[in-house]
């Protein structure tokens, strides 16, 4: 059946997600066409207590759409159509294969868009967006997945139907909407989604600032908010990820800058006038050395393009690289990175930094060879003390890409057993016999089945 891949030849595409670190072939892989085809599949595999792992367009980045090898990869890409817009409610309802830009583009014509927008948007599919929370250059104003859906449709573990949220703008009860966003297929496979959509902007402008070292530039974010300024968007680049970016896309970057930030501002002619002219004064008040302000969409979308292409570009730098996901507060951008450059010299491997800065949503590329074992266990380490750093400082182990296989030890540096112990009663309560996406996620746990289905290096006591 061409809805059923049993191949271990076939299966390989499925192995891993764009997190290659880890990898793992399913028993089988299925990909249903319809609602009532997951139904099936997961009727199935509850009443035989199968594993079933959720994958959509496996751009994730933590191990999280990573195989189970006794279970079921359920692969849900062929649900693929937008179901309806509403133009007058301002809002879609999709199915989860649905790209994330697809989006956007179908509402262009009623000069709508869907806000979130991570780098991976050609691609990424808005049911993995919803499992993970993701954000995107345009989070810091207009928030992340979570601010910007309405409702869900859920199958449960047993295939059982829920809708969760409303189109109004609460909903009775607790809040299971917000529960499911983020919870990365551990209590349920989404099947439908309605997102808010919002008007065009009027206008864009993009300022870009080269600044001498990678202080300053933080010292400058903090400014920009300060000010009471709320960019579009606010990312930062240092030195090796400008010149992989600028060699790649050629997008007018200042190669000799230590880092550069792209403050964008939108809304009518008059607000884009005057917020571009404070950004720009308070960049040059904090030191910048190069200042560029877009003169038309063309030069704006392409000074965007060389931050969304930053990281294919690392890739031409490095045979391999792992990206990191910590989160901190604004105030601790200058030592951080600073850690992080000092970490790099320690276990000799490049780093180039690239992320939300107006958020402090760090993304760290790690640059090593796979093919050398010791340098794989090096940048695992590396990854891990940045991971650690940033809850030292009050930030938090992941932004927007999730736990997954990644991140399972740095989840008892940043909760308590207690606190870990609660998670797993959540999951109990959706997933009693811990079928879905099992050995993600929670690493502390009661029962044994996820624990045993860990890879051995994240077994721990």
């Amino acid at each position: 059946m061409e809805c059923i891949i049993e191949e271990a030849e076939s299966q390989r595409p499925f192995e891993c997600d764009a997190l290659s670190l880890y990898s793992d072939l399913p028993l089988l892989v299925v990909l249903p066409e319809t609602v009532e085809q997951v139904q099936q599949v997961l009727r199935v595999c509850h009443q035989l207590c199968v594993p079933v792992v959720a994958r959509g367009a496996g751009t994730g980045l933590s191990a999280g759409a990573m195989p189970h090898p006794e279970g079921i990869l359920l692969c849900l890409s062929k649900l693929d159509r937008i179901l309806d817009i509403d133009v007058l409610a301002r809002t879609a309802r999709v199915q989860p294969g649905v790209s994330n830009l697809s989006i956007s583009e179908a509402a262009a014509n009623h000069r709508l868009y869907y806000a979130p927008d991570p780098s991976s948007q050609i691609a990424c599919t808005i049911g993995g967006n919803v499992s993970e929370n993701s954000g995107g250059v345009h989070c810091l104003k207009y928030g992340l997945t979570v601010h910007n859906i309405l409702s869900l449709n859920v199958l449960t573990v047993a295939g059982e139907k829920l809708t969760v949220g409303s189109m109004g703008l609460d909903s009775p009860g607790y809040d299971l909407m917000a529960l499911l966003t983020g919870s990365e297929g551990l209590l349920g496979i989404i099947t439908e989604v309605t997102v808010r959509l919002l008007p065009s902007p009027e206008l864009a402008q993009l300022v870009m600032a080269g600044f001498d070292s990678v202080s300053t530039a933080g010292d400058a974010v903090g400014a920009i908010i300060a000010a009471g300024i709320i960019p579009a968007g606010l990312e930062m680049m240092d030195r090796l990820a400008i010149q992989a970016a600028e060699d790649f896309a050629q997008a007018g970057y200042p190669r000799e800058a230590a880092a550069i930030l792209l403050c964008e501002v939108d809304g009518t002619s008059e607000e884009v006038a005057q917020h571009t002219q404070e950004i720009a004064r308070l960049f040059e008040q904090h030191g910048a050395t190069s200042l560029t302000i877009s003169r038309d969409e063309t030069q704006r979308a392409l000074l965007w393009k060389g931050r969304k292409a930053a990281f294919p570009a690392i890739g031409r730098l490095s045979p391999d690289y792992y990206c990191m996901d910590g989160t901190i507060p604004r105030s601790q951008l200058s030592f951080v990175l600073n850690e992080i450059y000092r970490l790099s010299e320690h276990y000799a491997l490049p780093v180039a930094n690239v992320f939300h800065a107006g958020d402090g949503n760090l993304h760290p590329l790690i640059m090593f060879d796979a093919s050398n074992p010791t340098a794989i266990q090096r940048a695992e380490e590396f990854g891990a003390k940045i991971l650690e750093l940033s809850v030292s400082v009050g930030g938090c182990i992941t932004g927007e890409h999730g736990v997954g296989v990644e991140k399972l030890r740095q989840m008892s540096s940043q909760f308590t057993t207690q606190e870990l112990l609660q998670f797993e009663d959540i999951k109990h309560a959706f997933d009693p016999a811990l079928n879905l996406n099992p050995g993600k996620g929670i690493p502390i746990l009661k029962r044994c089945q996820e624990y045993r289905a860990l890879p051995a290096r994240h077994q721990h006591d």
